[in-house]
């Protein structure tokens, strides 16, 4: 039960729990958009952070990654560790998102496709993406492209469209 100071009683009825920033809905919920495509990476080009999920072993690892887009793929640098090990081939999901909490608004775009690594081997490719503006914020030489070969954009938005 939430009381006058802002805290509620856990489930024991013994401790304050707090419940500051807590959003009571008073009205009807607004429904989710789906997001077509050509918005869902228009939205992609509009931030240069996101995450990346990848499966290592038997269990999915989440990392943030700085980001540009080369026309509907995603490219990232990286040092050796678990993007390099489990990308190259792999299916992997690219998300990013923003939202206003005040306002109970935002939208999400994931991409889903398949990682590679970018080198020589390519060189028009890799000539392309070393041109991107791909400035990790994490130290380290970060010497290796990749990049998200997306067969699948979707995206979703709840609340007021454009209002994040």
């Amino acid at each position: 039960m939430i009381g006058s100071e802002g805290t509620d009683r856990d489930r024991r009825g013994d401790r304050p729990r707090e419940t500051r920033g807590m959003h009571m809905a008073t009205g009807p919920h607004p429904q989710l958009e789906v997001i077509d495509r050509d918005e869902c990476l228009r939205l992609l080009a509009s931030d240069e952070i996101g995450r990346l999920a990848v499966v290592a072993g038997n269990t999915a690892v989440v990392l943030p990654v700085n980001y540009a887009l080369d026309g509907e793929t995603v490219v990232f640098r990286t040092d050796p560790g678990t993007k390099l090990d489990q990308g190259p081939r792999a299916r992997a999901s690219f998300e990013v998102d923003r939202f206003d909490r005040e306002r109970r608004t935002g939208w999400s775009v994931v991409a889903t496709g398949r990682l590679e690594e970018v080198t020589l081997y390519d060189a028009a490719t890799f000539d392309r993406v070393r041109r991107l503006a791909v400035d990790p914020w994490a130290g380290g030489d970060k010497a290796h492209w990749m990049r998200l070969i997306p067969d699948r954009v979707t995206g979703r938005r709840i609340g007021e469209r454009g209002s994040s």
